[in-house]
């Protein structure tokens, strides 16, 4: 007589644009329903990248178990198939104790990682991928950036809807998908993630709407500035920790670097964090709606999502 299936542990994501509001909600239901929560964050994984990171509080670690913070140095490499690894340990530990997982973040990329694993067995063809660099460099000095996205969309709409035209690497690795294994990215894709779903998930994208997360963008920019996101810069760079460094080239560091330098004034700083964090929330959004099977939620409605997560977790 075969034996019953193995319950799914459960899995809640957090997710959205950056300024969304989602440390807060996640935080309000690991305590509503006594759980843990695993950061999907890939700049908030560095120590010493508290203010422009918008990292959770003491106070707030202090509240509700936090997972998958300040895990490495800013010089150290870390990537999403770490990260996998890493966030799939700690839920093993969080779901051995009987908690449900609140994965919280704005990294489309990690959350997907974790929920679904990776391709890590798909071929490479470094030659070939130097080649679509290459053609990819031709189009763009001819004054057609996104010649190659267009060719993806051509060949495989899904996988170039999910991708940003701007986004070179990713778009050349789809293409390099296509030539080594004949399928389309997104083929390939779905086979793998019905192999590797270890988890019974519900996907919540939280987003209060364009006009107010821009001022919630524009707050929280000042708000970084006014805590001291210059000092943090200064202390990073008196400790070995320069802007050639990857996590110092994301949104804060990169403007407010110059500024220790003397090249630019935190005003300056300011202006472009906030013009760039508004386009990055875009990104975002495009990201999240390629998640078939996300449920967008706003923030403020805490009662409806709430509600939604007790459903789920009594499943």
């Amino acid at each position: 007589m075969s034996q019953p299936p193995v319950p799914q542990p459960p899995v809640v994501v957090i997710a959205g644009p950056t300024a969304s509001g989602k440390s807060a909600v996640a935080i309000e239901l690991a305590l509503r329903f006594g759980g843990e929560i695993v950061n999907a964050d890939s700049v908030q994984v560095y120590k010493y990248l508290d203010i422009g990171t918008a990292k959770p509080t003491l106070a707030d670690r202090a509240r509700v178990p936090h997972h998958l913070l300040d895990v490495v140095a800013p010089n150290e490499p870390y990537d999403a198939g770490r990260y996998a690894q890493d966030a799939r340990a700690a839920a093993r530990e969080i779901h051995a104790r009987g908690a449900p997982v609140f994965l919280t973040g704005g990294t489309g990329l990690y959350i997907r990682a974790f929920l679904e694993g990776l391709l890590a067995d798909a071929p490479a063809d470094p030659e070939l991928r130097r080649e679509l660099e290459r053609e990819a460099a031709r189009a763009a000095e001819q004054g057609d950036p996104q010649r190659l996205h267009r060719r993806l969309a051509a060949i495989d709409p899904e996988a170039a809807r999910a991708i940003h035209p701007n986004d070179l690497r990713r778009v050349v690795r789809a293409l390099e998908l296509v030539e080594l294994t004949g399928r389309p990215p997104s083929e390939l894709r779905a086979a793998h993630r019905f192999a590797d779903r270890p988890y019974r998930v519900l996907y919540l994208v939280l987003d209060p709407g364009v006009a107010t997360l821009d001022a919630r963008i524009d707050a929280r920019a000042q708000a970084m500035i006014d805590a001291g996101l210059l000092r943090e810069c200064r202390w990073l760079r008196e400790h070995g920790y320069g802007p050639e460094l990857r996590p110092l080239q994301s949104i804060g560091y990169r403007h407010v670097m110059p500024v220790v330098d003397g090249l630019d004034t935190l005003a300056g700083a300011l202006e472009g964090m906030r013009r760039d964090t508004r386009r990055f929330a875009r990104r975002q959004r495009t990201w999240f709606r390629a998640v078939r099977e996300a449920e967008w939620m706003h923030p403020d409605d805490r009662a409806a999502i709430e509600k939604r997560v007790a459903e789920f977790l009594a499943a």
